[in-house]
């Protein structure tokens, strides 16, 4: 950082280090033990709308990488579009897989950064769901390059209480985002 940076408050934005995501099969060990959530087996990447033919490339090469791959047990990706204009990619394994799962969803990542598409990339999700069948996501924030748990509720709520909960259980697993109003919702999406 410059001087002027100092002086006005500024910071560097944290650069995404998607080698994060690999912590997931650890933390989800530490989930299920403290409070009984296990993995669904399927987990998203989120990203503004891309068109054109570099992406269209783009998404044939990560359907032909993750394609060669689903004949060991994985599953194509599924492509998506929500309501409010972001595409998603979701990858469905196996529940007891997921390192296969999250090696899915990194080299999805990768793929879009490495095309020049990184500044698209929002976040990438993993399921979680308990015996009450309670739905949970830890989301990774691309360009904070931070995890925040989501539990969605009928209605559109939440179950902050759980997150919190969730917040406290993975701290010592997870690079946890401390700004609590940057854990935004992702109703509908993928996986959930």
């Amino acid at each position: 950082m410059g001087f002027w940076d100092v002086l006005f408050g500024r910071s560097k934005p944290v650069r995404p280090d998607l080698d994060q995501l690999f912590a997931l099969p650890s933390a989800a060990i530490t989930l299920q033990a403290a409070i009984g959530f296990t993995p669904t087996g399927e987990g998203s990447v989120c990203f503004a709308a891309i068109e054109g033919g570099a992406f269209a490339q783009v998404q044939q090469e990560v359907g032909a990488l993750l394609a060669a791959d689903s004949e060991r047990g994985g599953a194509p990706l599924e492509f998506s579009h929500d309501t409010y204009g972001y595409s998603w990619l979701l990858s469905r394994r196996p529940p007891d897989d997921l390192p296969a799962l999250v090696s899915d969803l990194h080299a999805v990542n990768t793929s879009l950064q490495d095309s020049g598409f990184g500044p698209h990339l929002l976040c990438s999700l993993v399921t979680f769901h308990d015996a009450e069948l309670r739905s949970l996501a830890l989301v990774y924030l691309y360009k904070r390059g931070t995890f925040y748990p989501f539990a969605p509720l009928p209605g559109n709520t939440r179950d902050n209480p759980l997150e919190l909960q969730v917040k406290a259980v993975l701290k010592d697993d997870l690079r946890i985002e401390q700004d609590l109003s940057r854990w935004f919702p992702l109703w509908g999406a993928p996986g959930l």
